[in-house]
């Protein structure tokens, strides 16, 4: 295609959605490089992300425009090139989560440096979706969250719970500090285990550097907040069947997890290359068919549109920190990080993405399980 006919398609295509090319909204996308067309028609999310990366273009909101590209569901309407199509079969032809692979994920993102997420998130450094119900703040949305899985989980003092996916301890000190519980977390992040240890010194919080298939023991509770993203498709089966023998029969297990409103097996080429490598989004399908004969759903909580208002939050706290991490990061990682949140945002906002907490029980809770909200 030629530079005019890619740029007619763009433009068609961004009108669907009440975009204009370096329009005065808000939303409007701003070229700076006509080679953006050629980029976006060949190459679509990957194309747009990488662009914004290089200075090709600009918002005002790249969150609005996101939302309103999603919103018209114009991501549909692009054609990956081969190349793309051929990096993301991966995904259906080999397991790209298998345990030989799982500490990818933790030393390309994870390990980015505890200063960036310490400045970006909340005081208990929490990388999930925040609760803001009854919340004003970052902070006490955050907080709301971990009161609000404790009270699913009927936590009771002194028990015995395993965190799948534990971060930075965020969920562990809460449940330490507040029920005197024992924790037990998984990551595969050094650097998570590094300062989590830190910050839960002095309390019965564990960290361990594990993929989660090696965990051994009996809890009373499972608890596994923003992780099984990582898990994919092919090994979502293993990943109950983990937590199910580690879990007491009389016990609850709590999954926190993005979820997509489509079966996929991949993320987008974009995110798969720059932010989540071999991350991708489970469906209710997908978890459905994972649980069949494992475990009881208890409860189905979607609250997605409250990672807009935690993702916009984040967004400011890492722009405000900007100073005082640049001298760690490039300007293009600049770049990349805000498209990451302020697309993210967009994607939540539209609602393309879900938020999900799904209550489980082995058997059934005797008498019924009461939703919390």
């Amino acid at each position: 295609m030629s530079v005019d006919r890619d740029e007619a398609l763009i433009r068609e295509l961004l009108r669907l959605a009440g975009v204009e090319l370096n329009g005065t909204g808000p939303g409007d996308l701003q070229v700076h490089d006509k080679r953006l067309y050629g980029r976006v028609a060949s190459e679509a999310e990957l194309g747009l992300g990488e662009s914004y990366m290089a200075g090709w273009w600009d918002a005002e909101r790249v969150d609005e425009l996101i939302f309103k590209v999603l919103r018209a569901n114009l991501q549909d309407k692009v054609k990956r090139n081969l190349g793309i199509v051929l990096r993301l079969a991966a995904f259906r032809l080999t397991n790209m989560q298998k345990k030989s692979r799982a500490f990818i994920i933790g030393e390309r993102h994870y390990d980015l440096g505890n200063e960036l997420f310490t400045k970006m998130l909340d005081r208990r450094m929490n990388y999930s979706c925040a609760y803001w119900k009854d919340a004003k703040t970052l902070d006490e949305a955050q907080e709301g969250k971990l009161r609000l899985v404790c009270k699913k989980l009927h936590m009771k003092p002194g028990m015995r719970v395993l965190d799948i996916g534990c971060g930075w301890g965020a969920f562990g000190k809460y449940a330490a500090e507040k029920y005197g519980a024992e924790v037990v977390g998984l990551t595969v992040s050094k650097e998570q285990v590094a300062l989590g240890r830190e910050l839960c010194k002095g309390l019965p919080v564990e960290f361990r550097l594990q993929d989660y298939r090696e965990v051994e023991g009996e809890f009373d509770r499972v608890v596994s907040v923003g992780m099984i993203e990582h898990v994919g498709y092919k090994n979502y089966r293993e990943y109950f069947e983990v937590a199910a023998r580690c879990l007491k029969e009389e016990g609850l297990f709590l999954l926190h997890t993005i979820g997509s409103l489509r079966s996929v097996r991949s993320t987008d080429a974009w995110t798969h290359k720059y932010i989540f490598p071999n991350g991708m989004l489970p469906s209710i399908a997908q978890l459905a068919k994972a649980v069949e004969g494992i475990f009881v759903v208890e409860d189905w909580h979607n609250f997605g549109a409250d990672y807009d208002k935690t993702l916009m939050a984040w967004y400011n706290n890492f722009v405000r920190s900007w100073d005082l991490l640049k001298d760690k990061y490039s300007d293009t990682f600049f770049r990349m990080w805000k498209y990451f949140l302020l697309s993210s945002a967009g994607a939540f906002r539209a609602r393309s993405n879900q938020l999900w907490q799904v209550v489980l029980s082995r058997k059934g809770v005797l008498g019924g399980y009461t939703s919390i909200r």
